[in-house]
C-alpha cells in the first residue's frame, strides 16, 4: 500500500501550483541543486516552498499525524529521520539566504484557493526567513 503514496505531484501540491502560476508567478519544481530538493521553487524571490504531508513529516497537533498500529519500532525510526533531515535543511537553506515556507497538507486540504491569498505577498515582500502554515494552532 505505501508503495502506491506519490512524493511528487500531489493534490496539495498541485492545489499551491496552479494557484501561484494564476498570479503570474513561474517556478521551478524539484531542483535537485537545491538542498532539500523542494517542491517549489522560485529563484527570483530567493524562495522555497515545501508543500509537506502531515503523516510523513510529523505536523504536531494535527490530526492527520497518527502512529500506524504495526511495526511501531520501525515507524518511530522512519518519522524521527524525517523530522531531523526536515530542520536540518531547514536550517542550511536559511543559512545559505533562502526564505523558506512550509504548507501543511491538513491546510491545504480545504476547498477553493482563497485560503492562499497570503502567499503571494509573503513571497514578494516576506521579512521571515520561515513560515509555516498551518501552525499546529491554526489546524
Amino acid at each position: 500500500m505505501m508503495s502506491g503514496i506519490k512524493g511528487k505531484d500531489t493534490l496539495p501540491e498541485m492545489k499551491v501550483r496552479r494557484f501561484l502560476h494564476a498570479k503570474g508567478f513561474r517556478y521551478r519544481l524539484h531542483v535537485r541543486t537545491v538542498l532539500g530538493t523542494p517542491d517549489i521553487c522560485l529563484p527570483k524571490y530567493q524562495t522555497v516552498i515545501f508543500v509537506h504531508g502531515c503523516f510523513w513529516h510529523r505536523h504536531m497537533g494535527c490530526r492527520l499525524n497518527y502512529m500506524p498500529a504495526s511495526n511501531k519500532q520501525i515507524w518511530k525510526v522512519k518519522f524521527k529521520q524525517n523530522v531531523q533531515r526536515d530542520r536540518r535543511n531547514i536550517r542550511a537553506l536559511i543559512k545559505e539566504g533562502w526564505r523558506v515556507i512550509v504548507l501543511w497538507e491538513c491546510g491545504l486540504r480545504k476547498s477553493g484557493e482563497s485560503q492562499l491569498e497570503w502567499l503571494p505577498s509573503e513571497i514578494q515582500f516576506g521579512k521571515h526567513m520561515l513560515v509555516e502554515w498551518p501552525c499546529e494552532t491554526q489546524e
